[in-house]
């Protein structure tokens, strides 16, 4: 990652009248504002003398006007005629040095720039005019120099990351470096997509992320710069640096960087604005399920993702072997407000956000019923914040149990219906557990054992069915019964038994669940 030791205020390619008044030299000639003080902040983008009454003609916006007024002693008309032809220019401010022409500021060129609203500076000391322009002239090019640096270091920057082939969050992470305020990307609705900055500036912004959200089309002040994000007459988002510190047009230059390279991002990576929505999501997911961040700070995340958090009813889900945008599809469809991500191993979490007085036991049948060769697991209703990571760890826990092969299960599956499988899962990674399904089924352990340790399994997860077990593996009774007396034969066991039996059955379990 880059880094810059120049303040982010000295990049700025304009000074504002404020500043151009507070410079030494200026200083020097007792400056005093006498006119159009709530003005002060205006950008200066250049500096000229010009004595004129029709100087407006000679500009094009920004600058400060420099005069001493030796043509406009005496008229009042050229007096306001001058002020007016300022305010239409759009001119930054007027300086005018006392002197001969006006030993004191003129009340006509002060009241008009009042009503202007035009900044006017009278200087009470002898000012040589060439000095000011030569400072303002010299500080405006540094300035304009280290904007265009910046930008073209932050450009290269950006550019290094992507052909690099990194993440979208790393690319975020640079910018938010230069900008030193949090960064926030969104789609169109203003859903939050991903973030970047200090992390407890970076919740400050999304704990009041409705408010700024309804203000999101409007003007930019106070730091908050927007920049679109789209291409070939598309719009699909919009980047935004929260709170910039720095001179807005730097920032505004800085956001347009930052959105040229996103959009170059996307472009190159093959990837779309929903595919940063799927990454949102999991990042929150992953960060609930994992417990290494306390849900009460996910929980701004959470409401600027467009989750539903206040009075609601969570459901936790986890579906096996399912795919992440056909869930989306099905919660669209339902009409059912949520978040999809996929975890690991095959498993896609889902949070279901429900209204108190919704049927949730209802709503996840039918949003089970509308998927196909899947198991949907589900952990209790939760009605706290806090409690959905419990949550979606306990319905991961189903799921992982389910995925070892349970036979008729319902559509909706639950800690209830995994019984001893459930218990056996909890317990797969301790040692003794470990030891004793080894002990236990040391005779199949093997490669020529594995087509005896499938019959095994299918023999007793059917309680012990013969039947069902030579239709399930497509063999005749009496092949079965060869097989059966081999099993007993290696394990030293009577299947028959019911405690040898469930011996056998609870180390196969205890294996099946060390190997998923």
């Amino acid at each position: 990652m880059s880094t810059t030791s120049e303040p982010l205020e000295s990049l700025a390619p304009t000074l504002s009248v404020r500043q151009v008044l507070m410079l030494e030299r200026v200083l020097a000639g007792e400056p005093e504002v006498v006119a159009g003080a709530a003005q002060l902040d205006r950008a200066v983008r250049w500096v000229h003398v010009a004595e004129a009454a029709d100087v407006g003609v000679m500009l094009s916006g920004g600058e400060m006007v420099l005069t001493t007024g030796v043509l406009l002693a005496g008229d009042d008309g050229k007096q306001a005629e001058y002020i007016q032809s300022l305010h239409r220019a759009e001119a930054a401010a007027v300086v005018l040095g006392l002197g001969r022409a006006f030993p004191a500021p003129p009340d006509v060129m002060r009241r008009a720039a009042e009503r202007c609203g035009l900044p006017m500076v009278v200087l009470h000391r002898p000012f040589p005019f060439a000095e000011l322009t030569e400072e303002v002239q010299a500080r405006l090019v540094r300035r304009k120099f280290a904007a265009v640096s910046m930008s073209e270091a932050v450009r290269t920057a950006l550019t290094g990351l992507i052909t690099a082939g990194a993440p979208l969050q790393h690319l975020l992470d640079e910018i938010a470096h230069h900008s030193g305020c949090p960064v926030v990307v969104t789609n169109l609705a203003h859903r939050v997509l991903a973030t970047a900055g200090e992390r407890s500036a970076v919740d400050d912004v999304l704990r009041d992320w409705e408010r700024i959200a309804r203000q999101a089309g409007g003007s930019e002040g106070d730091g908050w710069i927007r920049a679109e994000l789209g291409g070939r007459g598309e719009r699909w988002g919009q980047i935004m640096l929260c709170g910039y510190r720095g001179d807005t047009a730097t920032g505004r230059l800085l956001a347009d960087r930052a959105a040229e390279s996103l959009v170059l991002h996307r472009m190159l990576g093959g990837t779309s604005a929903h595919s940063w929505e799927e990454q949102s999501a999991q990042s929150l997911l992953t960060d609930l399920v994992s417990g290494v961040v306390p849900a009460r700070q996910l929980l701004p995340r959470a409401r600027a993702a467009g989750l539903p958090v206040n009075r609601r009813t969570f459901v936790p889900l986890v579906v096996r072997d399912g795919d992440p945008a056909e869930l989306d599809r099905v919660l669209r469809l339902l009409g059912l407000p949520g978040i999809v991500a996929e975890l690991a191993d095959g498993a896609t979490a889902v949070l279901l956000s429900l209204a108190r007085d919704q049927d949730a036991a209802v709503l996840t049948a039918n949003f089970a019923a509308r998927l196909t060769q899947t198991v949907v697991a589900a952990a209790d209703p939760r009605t706290a914040w806090d409690d959905v990571p419990a949550g979606l760890r306990e319905a991961r826990h189903v799921a992982d149990a389910v995925a070892s092969g349970a036979l008729d299960l319902p559509a909706v599956v639950r800690l209830k219906d995994v019984h001893l499988r459930g218990l056996i899962r909890l317990l797969r990674d301790d040692p003794h557990v470990q030891s004793f399904a080894e002990r236990e089924l040391d005779g199949l352990l093997c490669a020529a054992g594995d087509d005896l340790l499938a019959v095994l399994r299918t023999y007793l997860a059917t309680g012990r069915n013969k039947s069902r077990t030579a239709q399930l593996h497509h063999v005749s009774r009496p092949a079965l019964y060869r097989r059966l007396e081999a099993i007993q034969g290696r394990l030293g066991v009577d299947l028959d038994d019911f405690e040898q039996a469930a011996s056998v059955h609870i180390a196969l379990l205890a294996h099946d669940a060390q190997q998923g």
